[in-house]
């Protein structure tokens, strides 16, 4: 980029004249990113996948915060002992007190970042680390701020969300809540993997008012969650996929024989009769969403119980062997349905890219757990960018369990792609600022309206 002012003798400038230094480089994108984050931050958005309780969306205290299986998995693996973690009857304030005595240990996790964040963003409260010495000042500090009347509508507000998606389990009332600021998203896991278990047959036998007594009752019970779903509001169909998980379609023959082997021997039966009628039931929920015009979130490759001596929820991990092939035929089976995919590492991200680059149907959904980290956020999103079709990248979402930690997560997510947009589209392909940020609002909340609807 010359820098010569009109008039000036170019012919006696020197290469340093001529050319900017790396320094000044360096300052020109820094300066840069900051304008397009500041434009990014004005914008407001939907989170299209969460776990909040639209009952209690918020904390209750700073052992809401501090309890996120994050950081708790995190002091675990330190070296804290799940036991002095997880110990029954623990108060809030005395778990907060166990957990700081790790974050020594953590500080230079992006997710210790987040709590900090959260503390300055939310709580006002300045603090670079937490200790022994500043905790129960902070602990403070969040109890007078949760308790505060209108505490849920300034974390939104502050936060910069309109909407959050939710993980609503197939038997959900949907009830007591705004749906269209709490939006529904019909969780299917219990359905697809443990309908050998009697207990999960007699709710959806409860929640669809009918009899469960064939394959084709199962039909036609979950067509009555996915009605009932669609009539409150429900924007997706969601699940969550182990690595060997290959769906196909069943015949119908097939499915009924697992469904007597299940319904006579229950949980305790064959593991060929529950996976055959897992993949049937797996493509009937295919064929709703097809039907209702519902997007089916992947979230593909998690091996769960890994490590079983883990503290809760800290005991799953990605695994490798997993591959996008395995999902061809479900891909060129439902060409109207929206695949909005999460892949759980980023490892993964160039297989998701790929299948993106060529199926219509394939979108690119957030980053996902073990991937979250800011690092692995910008190769991945840069190589989506860079590769995929501009309308089928679902930028973020937070996967969180409390309205907190919105913000700080975001807020990550926006500064990575900043510096993309920036060092990517601005300065490597020469696009204007306008049109980087034109990207950047639409992988923010623009293509979160296109794939699941506008509230």
């Amino acid at each position: 980029m010359p820098r010569f002012s009109p008039g000036e003798n170019r012919a006696t400038m020197t290469a340093t004249d001529l050319f900017p230094s790396q320094s000044e480089i360096a300052n020109m994108s820094d300066t840069l990113q900051q304008r397009i984050l500041d434009e990014l931050n004005s914008q407001v958005l939907i989170d299209p996948h969460t776990h909040i309780n639209p009952h209690s969306p918020t904390s209750t205290s700073l052992a809401d915060i501090l309890g996120y299986h994050y950081y708790t998995e995190l002091a675990h693996s330190s070296g804290m002992p799940r036991e002095y973690i997880e110990a029954p009857g623990l108060s809030p304030k005395e778990k907060v007190g166990r957990l700081v005595e790790a974050m020594d240990r953590l500080d230079n996790t992006v997710q210790l970042s987040w709590l900090l964040e959260a503390a300055r963003t939310l709580f006002d409260v300045d603090i670079d680390r937490l200790d022994a010495s500043n905790w129960e000042s902070l602990y403070d500090a969040v109890q007078a701020h949760v308790e505060a009347p209108d505490w849920e509508d300034l974390v939104l507000g502050k936060s910069k969300l309109e909407a959050v998606f939710l993980t609503n389990d197939f038997d959900d009332p949907l009830e007591g809540f705004d749906t269209t600021r709490y939006i529904p998203c019909l969780r299917t896991d219990d359905l697809v993997f443990h309908l050998a278990r009697p207990q999960v047959r007699q709710r959806l036998a409860a929640s669809s008012q009918m009899e469960i007594g064939s394959i084709d009752d199962v039909a036609n019970a979950i067509g009555k969650r996915f009605e009932h779903f669609v009539g409150r509001g429900a924007r997706a169909c969601a699940i969550s996929l182990p690595p060997h998980f290959t769906p196909a379609p069943i015949p119908d023959s097939d499915a009924h024989s697992a469904w007597l082997e299940i319904s006579a021997i229950n949980e305790s039966t064959g593991r060929d009769a529950q996976l055959t009628l897992g993949y049937w039931v797996f493509w009937k929920i295919a064929q709703y969403c097809a039907e209702f015009n519902l997007p089916l979130d992947l979230m593909i490759g998690v091996n769960r119980s890994v490590y079983p001596a883990g503290v809760y929820q800290g005991q799953d991990l990605y695994d490798s062997r997993v591959s996008l092939i395995q999902y061809k035929e479900l891909f060129n089976a439902f060409p109207q349905v929206r695949f909005p995919i999460s892949v759980l590492a980023s490892v993964t991200n160039q297989e998701l890219v790929s299948y993106a680059w060529i199926f219509p149907n394939v979108i690119c959904h957030g980053h996902w757990w073990y991937s979250n980290t800011p690092s692995f956020i910008l190769r991945d999103v840069t190589a989506r960018l860079e590769a995929v079709p501009r309308n089928k990248i679902i930028g973020y979402y937070s996967d969180m369990y409390k309205l907190e930690f919105a913000q700080p997560k975001f807020a990550m997510y926006k500064r990575v792609l900043a510096r993309a947009l920036a060092d990517h589209f601005v300065i490597g392909m020469g696009w204007s600022e306008s049109r980087a940020i034109d990207l950047g609002r639409q992988v923010l909340r623009g293509n979160v309206e296109t794939t699941f609807g506008r509230p």
